[in-house]
């Protein structure tokens, strides 16, 4: 009796009309129903219907660009809790993170977020190497290749803008040196190739504050405008982008034949 009650409560629930509106296909047991249910839904159509049985080998994979994916999820949720303690400002930014450390409750949430982050360079670049030594660049991946490479680059900034923010003098002199490296930078910094490109009128007036090293400092030193935009682009602006080129990257992985197979 029991047992036809919860099946008949089932039933109610998969045939209600809230149900329905949000599951446009039933539970899949053939292969066409779960072609149906992943097309449908808006997390599952990322993946594809069936598998070669070398994309589930970890010998061939290394299940790396899976755990980077998983590393990216981490920080973000722990680079959310992080938000509600610290404040991007001269006068709290280290104090903040001293307090994060000894004082808040959770306060490995940093160390989370910080060896998270070493452990997401390190997953992208051997899933690169992996993808390099597999020949997965070839045709027709070529372009997911751009991606998967920009994405790194990505990952490496993410990093490098989130040096700045414990504020400590670490932080600040590893940003100065940085960011100076940034002056030679072809066509955007004031001493790199094509610098004339920048100025505009007297170069010696524009020079030094028209290049990348300015933007980015949002002075010529390293003090308060810079924290603030470093905190920027560490927290809405490369997350952002970062999160809508792993979208093309997964959709071009299964629009390229899915998982590319041994050499």
């Amino acid at each position: 009796m029991a047992d036809n009650e919860r099946k008949s409560l089932g039933s109610r629930i998969t045939g209600s009309m809230v149900w329905t509106s949000i599951f446009r296909t039933p539970f899949p047991t053939t292969r066409s129903e779960r072609l149906k249910s992943i097309l449908n839904n808006v997390f599952l159509h990322l993946h594809p219907a069936k598998l070669s049985r070398h994309a589930v080998k970890l010998k061939y994979t290394w299940c790396m660009g899976g755990l980077s994916f998983y590393l990216f999820i981490v920080l973000t949720i722990s680079g959310i809790l992080l938000m509600f303690y610290y404040r991007p400002t001269v006068e709290y930014a280290y104090t903040d993170i001293v307090d994060l450390s000894e004082q808040v409750p959770m306060g490995i949430m940093r160390e989370i977020h910080r060896w998270t982050a070493h452990m997401m360079v390190i997953t992208v670049l051997l899933h690169m190497f992996r993808v390099f030594m597999t020949g997965s660049y070839k045709p027709p991946r070529e372009f997911n290749w751009v991606v998967g490479v920009l994405l790194l680059t990505l990952t490496l900034f993410l990093s490098f803008t989130g040096y700045l923010l414990p504020w400590d003098q670490l932080a600040i002199w590893a940003i100065t040196v940085g960011t100076n490296m940034a002056r030679a930078t072809p066509f955007l910094g004031h001493e790199g190739p094509g610098a004339a490109l920048l100025a505009i009128g007297d170069i010696n007036l524009v020079t030094m504050s028209s290049d990348v090293r300015f933007a980015l400092l949002g002075g010529r030193f390293v003090g308060e405008s810079a924290l603030l935009r470093f905190y920027v682009l560490h927290c809405v602006a490369l997350p952002f982008i970062i999160m809508i080129m792993m979208s093309v990257h997964f959709w071009r992985i299964r629009r390229d034949g899915n998982i590319s197979g041994p050499l």
